[in-house]
């Protein structure tokens, strides 16, 4: 059975089949291969999908198609641009820091692309930037919106290795820091070698009347991760929170958002889910079969043997990860691996938090490394060029990540400090 799921699931990525797809029809045969009852497919997806958690994925979807509409999106980028926009490289550092502002409510990195992009890429192609450059940075900034909380991903993660999501929430934010910071370092210093942004601060507003602008937006993230980290509600909760502050801000107080709009809010963000609806069931029916079928235990005690300490083991996970994220969506990835990779890691005595924010941050890449980095697509839209021109200036955003993701690897207190101060017994 295994060995038919697997070559049908290469067979598909070969032909270019949807990852979603290819998973499916590789449980499908892996059930006909083993002479199984059909109806396990249904069962079994129902379950992976059937999680309370999971409610939280298109309510921050909704909260952050909202945002774009509602110009909560515009405010962030002004009150960014009033901190870090008068320095030479300002524009640039203004698009990684409103993706951690962002990112801190939305959850979801193709949301973060599309919300920021639509206004940043333009402002940067204004201000000289090549167009490639403002497109291989806006998809690379916009991979925060997965690190920092709260995150779809390490919801999944969650939910597939039972761990506690909102441990994970407050674990990802030494990660997200230190990746937002890198990039708005890198970009500086890059800026400065070129020559570019000498006029960045063109335009910005004080930092007063930027605050006061923005002030609604900038108390969105506030209330929704106070009430997670004061346990007012769940993270699930917090997600139907976020939807509505977003919808009232947007129609009530800045009056952006008119009755005409729902409905392609509402049928943009029902695609976004039902996509991603559609990988976590399928993904959790292939992963119910190949646990079925010994792979996890197997790959487990292979593991052990060939990588005999925690160091190695992560660094060959984090190989292997890098070159799986290349290919397979995020959220499949997770689904499917989280729990084959999660009881290893705790054999050799890795917190599984801490596992989940490596797992994260190296799938996260896959977002912004072609072939199918969905970040890019995205960026590559709203910029309106082809792929292949981003490549050049993508290549020093991806050493930068892998650079701060070695430092979350080795560096466990990165990611468990805040964790272990907050749920100090």
């Amino acid at each position: 059975m295994t060995a038919v799921m697997i070559s049908t699931m290469v067979l598909c990525f070969a032909l270019t089949v949807s990852v979603a797809v290819s998973i499916g029809l590789a449980s499908i045969f892996g059930i006909q291969a083993s002479n199984a009852n059909m109806l396990i497919s249904v069962k079994e997806m129902f379950s992976s999908i059937n999680k309370f958690p999971l409610a939280a994925i298109p309510f921050f979807i909704l909260a952050g198609n909202l945002m774009e509409t509602g110009g909560i999106s515009r405010r962030l980028v002004e009150f960014a641009k009033s901190i870090v926009g008068g320095v030479q490289g300002g524009l640039p550092m203004t698009c990684v820091l409103t993706c951690m502002i962002f990112a801190a409510v939305s959850g979801s990195s193709v949301a973060t692309t599309f919300a920021i992009g639509a206004i940043l890429i333009p402002a940067l192609i204004k201000h000289g930037y090549p167009t490639a450059y403002a497109a291989a940075l806006q998809a690379t900034s916009a991979e925060l919106g997965v690190i920092i909380p709260p995150s779809i991903p390490m919801i999944l993660y969650g939910v597939s290795a039972e761990v506690s999501i909102g441990e994970l929430f407050i674990a990802g934010f030494g990660p997200g820091l230190l990746i937002g910071c890198a990039l708005m370092l890198f970009v500086h210093l890059y800026c400065r070698w070129k020559g570019w942004g000498k006029h960045d601060g063109d335009g910005r507003l004080s930092f007063g009347k930027a605050t006061w602008q923005a002030g609604w937006a900038l108390l969105m993230p506030v209330i929704i991760l106070g009430g997670i980290y004061g346990g007012i509600f769940t993270p699930t909760e917090a997600s139907a929170v976020a939807v509505f502050y977003a919808l009232v801000v947007g129609i009530v107080i800045y009056r952006e958002i008119k009755l005409a709009d729902l409905y392609v809010i509402l049928r943009k963000s029902v695609i976004s889910s039902a996509v991603i609806m559609f990988i976590i069931a399928n993904a959790g029916l292939f992963a119910f079969l190949i646990t079925r079928a010994g792979v996890p235990d197997a790959i487990g005690r292979w593991l052990e043997a060939v990588l005999q300490s925690p160091a190695l083991f992560l660094l060959g996970v984090n190989a292997a990860l890098f070159v799986i994220g290349m290919f397979i969506e995020t959220s499949a990835a997770i689904i499917v691996l989280a729990p084959i990779l999660a009881p290893v890691a705790v054999h050799f005595g890795i917190d599984p938090v801490h596992f989940g924010l490596v797992m994260v941050v190296n799938l996260a890449l896959g977002m912004i490394t072609p072939p199918f980095g969905v970040n890019l697509f995205a960026a590559c839209t709203v910029a309106k060029i082809s792929l292949d021109r981003i490549i050049p200036y993508l290549l020093p955003f991806v050493l930068v990540i892998l650079g701060c993701l070695m430092v979350v690897t080795y560096v466990p207190q990165l990611s468990l400090g805040l964790r272990d101060l907050v749920y100090a017994k």
